[in-house]
């Protein structure tokens, strides 16, 4: 399990940053929701979302991609926010479909049926979408060169067991 771990340590440290981000994302949508914006839920969602992205810029950058790179650090947050602005997008439109366009919400649902809705729809489906184009992008334009800061690959070796030594 190790060295599968140490294999993929990239995938973990991106979904552990995702998941983080979903909390924060999670946590400060239904705050809002359920307090100042009441009748705006699809805006809730999305100052949700753009809180957790400036901490996961941060988090990919000096940790799940530490040693990936290839930009210079401008160049690097802006197309990280270019991808987040558009996976943003990609996060809001199953909430927006299913309150718009499929009418799930009060008075044409229960309030029961379109929170389910919205959370099916915005936190499960939008995050999956949202996800998925991150992971993509950020490994594809973002940080697209391995190892392009090796003195912090070094550090992540010392992490990786020695086969010979277990």
């Amino acid at each position: 399990m190790r060295e599968l771990l140490a294999k993929h340590r990239e995938l973990v440290r991106f979904a552990l940053v995702g998941g983080t981000s979903f909390v924060i994302t999670l946590t400060i949508t239904y705050v809002l929701k359920f307090t100042v914006l009441r009748t705006h839920p699809v805006t809730a969602l999305i100052v949700g979302v753009l809180v957790a992205t400036i901490f996961s810029y941060v988090a990919n950058r000096e940790w799940a991609f530490r040693t990936r790179g290839g930009r210079e650090r401008a160049h690097e947050a802006a197309l990280f926010f270019l991808i987040s602005g558009i996976a943003l997008g990609l996060n809001a439109l199953p909430q927006w479909v299913s309150r718009y366009v499929l009418q799930l919400q009060v008075p044409h649902v229960s309030l029961v049926g379109q929170e389910v809705a919205d959370f099916v729809s915005g936190m499960i489906l939008g995050t999956l979408l949202g996800t998925l184009f991150r992971w993509w992008a950020f490994k594809k334009w973002v940080f697209p060169t391995e190892g392009a800061r090796p003195e912090t690959a070094e550090n992540d070796n010392r992490d990786i067991p020695d086969r010979k030594a277990a």
